[in-house]
Order: structure tokens, then sequence, then C-alpha cells
């Protein structure tokens, strides 16, 4: 009898672990799910337009993970009517380059024309010279033998209205400093164009130092979400984008005073800032 019993509580104990197992199983499954879902369920339609851009031009400076000086950098901003062109400019002290020149539109919604961006020199892992025609949908990348001999591969891409390439910065300047995360696209050189999610998210508020003036600023977070083909190409090619910081400053006239992250969304990191901003303590 004794036996008996102490051969039931064995049975019960291993169909106690199992079904403790089972669930603890189907509740990282759940996990999981939910974060699926909740990263499904993220917004992802073009940005209304809440500051119409005007023409500018600023002054900016790249500095490494150290804090040196590696690149001066020009930005400018031309207006025509609803569309405007921006182009931001880097040049290395080692030589190398970084320059890209975005057109969009402001009528109602943000919605990219044409992105080229352009990285060369020994700064950069890989050169990169990629194009963006929005309205045809054509993705062009530019490379150079070791002839000189320029070669174009082009490629159809069906885009999204929520395309961003370019202007990501703009995009942060239109929607409020207490938003609910959400999504924009971009597309990414590679594999010839590969899609890439950015899920955008306010982190918290940061007093920022504007030629002496304190200013407050939402600083928001910037995460690639990169999946399946497109993470193991990037890896093998050397492009494989991080999470990027971005100091907004805030009231009626938003402005990017910091950027802390990989230009372009690939290569290494810098702080990419306007001349004369320091972050408080």
């Amino acid at each position: 009898m004794e036996s008996l019993l102490f051969s039931q509580r064995i049975a019960s104990h291993k169909l106690n672990v199992r079904v403790r197992h089972l669930l603890r199983r189907c509740s990282f499954l759940f996990a999981g799910l939910m974060v699926a879902v909740w990263a499904i369920a993220l917004p992802a339609e073009p940005i209304a337009v809440r500051h119409v851009q005007r023409p500018m031009r600023r002054s900016m400076v790249a500095r490494s993970e150290d804090g040196r000086t590696i690149a001066n950098g020009e930005f400018s901003q031309v207006v025509q009517g609803d569309e405007v062109t921006m182009r931001l400019t880097y040049r290395f002290v080692d030589g190398s380059l970084d320059d890209e020149e975005t057109t969009f539109t402001q009528r109602g919604t943000l919605r990219l024309v044409r992105s080229r961006h352009i990285q060369k020199g020994p700064f950069f892992t890989k050169p990169i010279d990629f194009t963006v025609e929005a309205a045809t949908g054509t993705a062009t990348s530019r490379t150079t033998d070791k002839n000189g001999n320029i070669h174009l591969e082009s490629k159809h891409v069906d885009l999204p209205n929520d395309l961003a390439n370019g202007f990501v910065g703009t995009v942060l300047l239109n929607v409020p400093h207490d938003t609910k995360p959400f999504r924009v696209r971009m597309l990414a050189p590679v594999g010839g164009g590969r899609l890439v999610p950015l899920v955008i998210s306010p982190q918290s508020e940061q007093t920022v130092y504007l030629e002496g003036q304190a200013i407050k600023a939402t600083v928001f977070r910037i995460h690639p979400e990169l999946s399946g083909i497109v993470r193991v190409i990037a890896r093998l090619i050397g492009l494989q984008p991080k999470d990027v910081s971005v100091w907004v400053l805030e009231g009626d006239d938003p402005a990017i005073a910091v950027m802390v992250g990989q230009l372009g969304g690939y290569g290494p990191v810098v702080s990419s800032d306007l001349v004369g901003t320091s972050l408080g303590k």
C-alpha cells in the first residue's frame, strides 16, 4: 500500500513538473506573441506636417565616441513651393566624405521624392553611393571598380508611403514630444535595396545648451528592426544599423540639436551636433 502511494506521489510530482514546464513555455510563447503583435500594431503611416520647413543653413560638427572632432558639416535646406531639398555634407579630417541630399514634399504629409547618399574614404567600412527615386520605386547603387569604371545596378522596389530615407530628423520635428511609439521605414543599401522598419519612441527630456542658452529637448530613440535575410546580408557586408538617439529642441520652432548614431544608418557611431551645442549634466 505504501509502495502504491509512493508511486502515485512520484507520478503526481512528474505531472506537476510537466504542467509547470508547459505553462512556462506557454507564457514565453504568449509573451513573444504579444511582442510581435505590439510591433505589428505600431502605426506606419505618412507623418502629418505640423511644422512647415523653411530655407535654412546650419553648421555641424561630428565627434568620435571619445570626443575628438572628426568632421565638419554643413546643412542646407531649400524650399520651392511644397517641395523641400535638404543636404547634409560632412568632410572628415582623414579625407572621407559623407554627403546626403534628399527631396521631399510637405503637402499635408511628408512624402519622399528622391534621396542620394554617398559615403567614401577610410573612415567608412564600405563605400556607399545609393539613390532612391520614390515615384518610380527605383533603387540604384553605384560602384567603382579598381580601374575607375563606374557600374550602376538598379532595382525596382514597392515603396511604402512612410518611406523616410534622408529625412528621419524632419519626421521627429513633426511629432509631439509625448508621441506614442510609431514606425517609419527606410530603404537600406543591402542587396540592392531592402526595407527596414524604424521604431521611434520618446525616451526622456533633457536640457540642451545652445550658445549658452538652456533649452528643453526631447530625446528620441530610433530602433532599426532587422530580421531574416536582411540581418544576414547586413552582417556579411558590414552594414549593421544600431540604435540612434536624437535630441530635439522643443518649442514653436523645433530643431535637431544632437544625434548620436551612425551617419545614414550605417558606419561608425558618431555624435553629430549643431555648432555651439552641449548637453546638460
